[in-house]
């Protein structure tokens, strides 16, 4: 694909009125048709750099006019191939879309930009004691978090982005916009329009802006670090944890693989064996007390090696280094690209699901870790692959295949928190139903009749 793909009339409008800020230049496409996904680039047309509502407008407009696909992209940092231009059209890059509108600090929201990240928010939120909780690692756009329905290690406790955006600003196939939502708390009004569009993808139209819950800066926060003799009994002390009603914010377990790569990586002396990273929030007494017993049921199962992190700057070394494990992975196995896995299980069924998926790991060649926000099912392969060798390729997707199935039949999800994008759409079927199927068929024909809003995501070919 390249810019004379693009009907004449496309071409000249956008380069009339963006100009410099519409490209089609060869690198800029190419920055803009790929992602961190295991998916070939697939660039597009050619680029546009909106700044506000009505510029995305405009473009969606124009676009419906001459049948051109549209592509909303935010930084690029999704791993399902979702900002990928199979089709062609113009990739619109919301990234200069990045002013917190309003603080609406005793209401406990924010309205922001969909290109405003996730710490471009929680720094202009400082002397305000307020924090947006968020975190799925990577600094994405507020838009693209939206649009994956995004988590993270604080969802346990926070909840996901389905929990956190109140209302939309939204440009729909055909470049109306529309309002969503509202900052009540809560309404019986109409169909829930919000739900519908965060999770879509892009492909039932473009958020360009969004109102967010905030939250109070916990009193106390206290952050520790145990090992254990396997990852059976990491999981079993998240299992307790949970079902005991402790209000932990945070839960993560890393195996001795992803511990070795992060010890690399970040130049940390972390123990190269399973691990769980905890984090309390509350008061003071209360951050004490989830704290003893946690202690106490890892005591019981055999951690060790208890380490606390009460210091801010300790405390952000350490979830540093978590967030470095996906990159501190890949330098496993130089020059490689990841296969993701995400799947969530429902928590009773998290030992057995994680317990199978060591047993196909053990069956193949690659280097593959596991480290997961375990607190609320949610764990991930990071699986390395040459994706020239196609016997790399052939394990990768055996596995992959084997670990959705499994949670699909575990009563989870193929994705807790990527989303489809290119990469599972076929498991919707399996995990839906072909009837649920239809029905996003059939809001998907209503919002976008001619497919032109990121097509070839989320649903599976006929």
């Amino acid at each position: 694909m390249n810019a004379s793909s693009l009907p004449q009339a496309v071409r000249q409008s956008l380069s009339g009125h963006f100009g410099p800020r519409f490209s089609c230049g060869d690198s800029t496409r190419l920055q803009h048709g790929r992602d961190e996904s295991i998916h070939e680039p697939a660039p597009p047309d050619a680029v546009v750099m909106a700044e506000s509502t009505e510029e995305v407008a405009l473009v969606v407009k124009l676009c419906a006019r001459h049948g051109v696909p549209v592509i909303p992209y935010g930084v690029g940092s999704s791993v399902e191939g979702h900002v990928l231009a199979p089709a062609g059209g113009i990739s619109l890059d919301l990234s200069g879309m990045n002013r917190v509108v309003a603080i609406h600090a005793d209401d406990g929201d924010a309205v922001v930009e969909a290109g405003v990240t996730r710490k471009q928010l929680n720094d202009a939120l400082k002397g305000s004691g307020l924090f947006f909780p968020i975190d799925p690692g990577a600094d994405a756009t507020l838009g693209g978090m939206a649009a994956t329905r995004a988590s993270g290690t604080n969802a346990v406790r926070y909840g996901t982005m389905k929990d956190n955006v109140l209302a939309t600003t939204t440009v729909l196939a055909d470049g109306r916009i529309m309002q969503t939502g509202g900052r009540a708390r809560k309404s019986s009004a109409g169909y829930d329009l919000t739900r519908l569009l965060v999770g879509s993808e892009g492909t039932l139209g473009i958020m360009t802006e969004l109102t967010v819950k905030l939250y109070p800066i916990p009193e106390a926060i206290s952050a520790a670090v145990c090992t254990f003799p396997d990852i059976a009994a990491a999981v079993q002390t998240v299992i307790q944890t949970i079902q005991l009603g402790v209000p932990v914010a945070r839960i993560e377990l890393l195996d001795a693989l992803s511990l070795q790569a992060i010890n690399r990586f970040s130049k940390t002396t972390l123990a190269e064996a399973p691990t769980l990273f905890f984090e309390f929030h509350g008061s003071p007494a209360g951050v004490a007390e989830q704290a003893h017993t946690v202690q106490a049921i890892a005591d019981e199962l055999g951690g060790a090696n208890f380490e606390w992190a009460a210091r801010p700057e300790d405390r952000s070394r350490l979830w540093q280094a978590r967030h470095d494990a996906y990159f501190a992975c890949l330098q496993l196995k130089p020059g490689c690209r990841c296969f993701p896995t995400d799947v969530c299980v429902p928590i009773s069924r998290l030992a057995g699901c994680i317990a199978e998926t060591q047993a196909d790991i053990a069956q193949v060649s690659i280097p593959i870790a596991l480290f997961g926000h375990v607190g609320d099912g949610n764990f991930h392969l990071v699986v390395l692959v040459d994706r020239d060798n196609p016997r790399d390729m052939a394990e990768a997707a055996w596995i992959s295949e084997r670990v959705v199935e499994r949670a699909i039949a575990m009563e989870g999800t193929s994705t807790g928190e990527h989303g489809i994008g290119l990469g599972k759409r076929k498991y919707l079927v399996p995990e839906h139903g072909a009837v649920a199927v239809d029905a996003m068929r059939a809001l998907k024909t209503a919002l976008d009749p001619h497919n032109l809003l990121n097509p070839g995501k989320v649903l599976p070919e006929r």
